[in-house]
């Protein structure tokens, strides 16, 4: 990884010298090698060394964002990742579309994959990474849904891959894609206002 790092920040010159010099680029490297060790895929090192290259070649996040991107990156899976890919590839999707996409056809509701599958969504939502796609007003805030009032009560539950949500990455789910599952990260027009 050392190597792969060094070759591509030659390519910006000396323009990131001063960043990837201060110490609070050091600790996020440090944090970054210590998850890197213990990684157990290809996966995880390829996206951990995007976002040492990315973090310093770009002031797009916050350090601290950052940080929480390598912990992402250790907490979660090739599961959860392909779960993220395919909202990020094709934002609005049901639980329905992204189980199709990823596996094809649908398991018992009853199965171990059902149960795995629910809890893969809850685990990218409670961690704020996807979510359900909802309207905004013109100032950002959320709009409240209204009611939708249903006649009779249903005999079962809502299923694990149920058809009329649609989902998408958080804004912080949108940018750890941008900073690990890309090799280098566009520079944005108001960094050089940071």
């Amino acid at each position: 990884m050392f190597q792969e790092v060094q070759s591509r920040f030659e390519n910006f010159g000396n323009e990131i010298d001063e960043r990837i010099g201060s110490d609070a680029y050091l600790a996020l490297v440090r944090k970054a090698f210590r998850v890197w060790d213990q990684s157990d895929t290809e996966e995880k090192r390829r996206m951990l060394g995007n976002i040492v290259i990315n973090a310093g070649t770009t002031r797009a996040c916050a350090d601290d964002v950052i940080h929480l991107f390598i912990d992402w990156t250790e907490l979660y899976n090739e599961v959860h990742f392909a779960v993220i890919r395919e909202i990020f590839h094709n934002p609005g999707s049901s639980r329905f579309e992204i189980w199709s996409s990823i596996y094809g056809e649908l398991p018992r509701e009853d199965s171990e994959e059902a149960d795995l599958f629910k809890f893969l969504i809850r685990d990218l939502s409670t961690g704020g990474v996807i979510r359900q796609e909802r309207d905004v007003n013109s100032l950002g805030q959320f709009v409240r849904k209204k009611p939708i009032r249903k006649r009779g009560t249903p005999t079962t539950l809502e299923s694990a891959f149920e058809d009329s949500k649609p989902y998408v990455l958080a804004q912080l789910g949108r940018s750890f894609v941008h900073y690990t599952m890309n090799e280098t990260v566009t520079r944005l027009s108001s960094e050089s206002e940071q």
